[in-house]
């Protein structure tokens, strides 16, 4: 699919969002620039989360409470050296309902294995977007945003 601006981006975001499992693990793929933290900024709002929604760039991980309990946990793997590097984030006792992890491919064999893999790419103005479902969860998922139609309110491409 094209996403030809942030708006579409947050439509794509909520759309996810309202559709989720009780637990889901999202990877987030793409080049510098490609909105990975544009996506996840706008699921968490979707989500309800309230005041700054801050890229993890340098923190590495950030937490956010969600109104339904537990919280999303928002990774960012980019500047990790090896998936060794993730035992020292105290990953281990979060009562994460949700993980969106950029850079996800740093973390491999130590991250939960996702239920939906998300491959972002710069395309013109825009991006490009292609959602590949992964597992009972993922299936589960993928058929209740098909059921909803979500996937339909995102705006077709431009000839």
């Amino acid at each position: 699919m094209f996403l030809p601006d942030a708006a579409a981006t947050a439509l794509l975001a909520d759309a996810l969002a309202t559709t989720q499992p009780d637990l889901a693990v999202v990877h987030l793929h793409g080049d510098l620039g490609a909105g990975k933290s544009t996506l996840a900024r706008a699921w968490l709002r979707a989500l309800g989360v309230s005041g700054p929604v801050r890229s993890p760039t340098y923190t590495l991980v950030e937490r956010y409470p969600l109104a339904s309990g537990g919280e999303a946990l928002h990774l960012d793997l980019y500047r990790i050296g090896d998936a060794g590097e993730l035992e020292f984030l105290g990953l281990d006792d979060a009562d994460a309902r949700l993980w969106l992890v950029e850079w996800p491919e740093r973390g491999l064999g130590a991250l939960p294995v996702p239920d939906l893999e998300v491959h972002l790419g710069v395309e013109g103005d825009g991006r490009s977007c292609r959602l590949a479902f992964r597992g009972v969860a993922g299936e589960s998922w993928l058929a209740a945003l098909d059921e909803r139609r979500r996937l339909r309110m995102l705006p077709e491409p431009s000839p």
